[in-house]
């Protein structure tokens, strides 16, 4: 089971939280991840971020911040002054090692993605034993373990890699003998360390993740993403009022919807657990009553082939062009080698048939670094008019039409493009995958709600059961 940050959110959320795995644990043996309190990650890295300007006070206030909020939470779920003494010391030591880094940060105006990892996991072990102590309250046996004990990874800062055959091994070591003994483990999401030890990050929103990999490495017969929605939906509700719960949808579906912005799911997350089968259940911890979605292998059809849409709007088009480029030898591969060394994720490619154009979509935050780094790299073209422009448009969103069974169902794409004509909205660029469980478009962002409506509507997706 793993909780995320609004499940974690305050002392009512962690008792609820804690409510929900006692029961299971009555029939189950149960693993827990956690992710930090809402919101906390966020202000460690805007923190850092800071520090890095050279503002010696950021981290300061925020270690002093945090140190109230969790002692509060702490002070609200364990009674005993004595019970809490321990993890109040733990808690400071490790409040105390990110406030030197704080401070090295601030002395040097110098982040490395070393240091930002360190900082940025302080929130999962500050939350993990104030949700192992809610269990004690309760009378359950729990322990506390650090993911960096578990999870092997690459040394990729910010977005780790696991290596599951060494986390596999050392999950069977570590949990598997307490589980024997009805203790619950409680580790921290978001976490992994190299095999010397240094710890690293899985990526932002990266506890899904965590929990997959132990999940996989455990052979679990199931994994439960508690969060604050009733399951994967239609749409973003927030964006289409009439968007519903799926009951069920296969992993390549989900995978699709979490790549394409959908965020009950980090983009990752089902790797794991593909290879194994293990269904992985997204479920309200406000409401634990609800069934929520299950994502299985195959999947149910619920007919008409499109299950659910979904839109990404902070993104970036960046086009490659002009007619000079047709006699150029590979510019596809010195584009996407040249994105591919930054580590920038290409959502969505598209290229015209006379091959005069190139354009690809990327996250914002990567967008001005890749630009900067194809002129680079097309110096010589761009300076000799054989590449005559490379271009960036930040006013566009992905809307994404996702399906396993659209494959065999006839007129997806004919009846997307109509309904979207009668509203008027002009399409910028077109991609479907090669497996056809998706077709992804781009319009202009403001084009985007309306998009996701029409298409919505088109479909009948409103009525999907419950």
């Amino acid at each position: 089971m793993k909780f995320g940050g609004t499940s974690v959110g305050d002392a009512s959320c962690i008792a609820r939280t804690a409510q929900i795995v006692a029961g299971a644990a009555s029939e189950n043996a149960i693993v827990v991840v956690v992710s930090a309190i809402g919101g906390v990650t966020n202000r460690l890295i805007d923190a850092a971020k800071r520090a890095e300007m050279g503002d010696h006070g950021a981290g300061a206030n925020l270690i002093d911040s945090l140190r109230q909020q969790h002692e509060a939470v702490l002070t609200s779920l364990v009674a005993s002054k004595e019970s809490r003494q321990p993890l109040v010391r733990k808690m400071d030591e490790a409040l105390a090692e990110a406030r030197r880094l704080f401070d090295g940060t601030a002395l040097l105006r110098e982040l490395t993605p070393r240091a930002l990892d360190s900082i940025s996991s302080l929130g999962e072990r500050l939350s993990a034993p104030i949700v192992a102590s809610a269990l004690h309250e309760l009378g359950e046996r729990s322990e506390v373990i650090d993911a960096t004990e578990l999870i092997v990874t690459d040394s990729y800062h910010g977005g780790a890699e696991p290596q599951m055959d060494l986390t596999r091994r050392r999950s069977e070591l570590r949990l598997r003998p307490l589980l024997k003994e009805g203790i619950i483990p409680v580790i921290t999401g978001f976490i992994g360390a190299t095999s010397e030890g240094v710890l690293t990050t899985l990526g932002r929103g990266g506890s899904d993740y965590s929990a997959t990999i132990l999940g996989a490495a455990l052979c679990a017969d199931e994994i439960i993403i508690w969060t604050d929605v009733d399951g994967v939906l239609t749409a973003d509700p927030g964006l289409v009022p009439e968007a519903c719960t799926i009951p069920e949808i296969s992993y390549r579906e989900a995978a699709e919807l979490a790549y394409f912005g959908a965020k009950v799911l980090h983009p990752k997350t089902l790797r794991a657990v593909m290879p194994a089968a293990i269904p992985v259940w997204i479920r309200n911890s406000f409401a634990p009553d609800r069934p929520g979605t299950v994502i299985t292998g195959q999947g149910r059809s619920i007919g008409g082939g499109v299950k659910a849409l979904t839109a990404i709007s902070d993104v970036a088009l960046i086009s490659v062009g002009g007619p000079g480029i047709v006699g150029v030898p590979d510019v596809v591969g010195r584009t996407f080698s040249t994105t591919a060394e930054l580590r920038a994720n290409v959502l969505l490619i598209s290229q015209s048939s006379s091959q005069n154009d190139i354009c690809f979509i990327v996250s914002s935050v990567d967008a001005q670094r890749t630009v900067d780094a194809l002129r680079r790299e097309f110096a010589q073209d761009l300076a000799h008019q054989v590449v005559e422009h490379i271009t960036i448009d930040p006013n566009i969103a992905i809307v994404a039409v996702v399906g396993e069974k659209m494959r065999g169902t006839p007129g997806i794409a004919g009846r997307t493009f109509n309904a979207l004509g009668q509203e008027n909205i002009s399409i910028i660029a077109i991609a479907q995958g090669s497996s056809e469980t998706n077709i992804s478009f781009v319009v202009e962002n403001k084009a985007m709600k309306t998009a996701l409506m029409v298409t919505h509507r088109e479909f009948g997706l409103q009525s999907t059961p419950r």
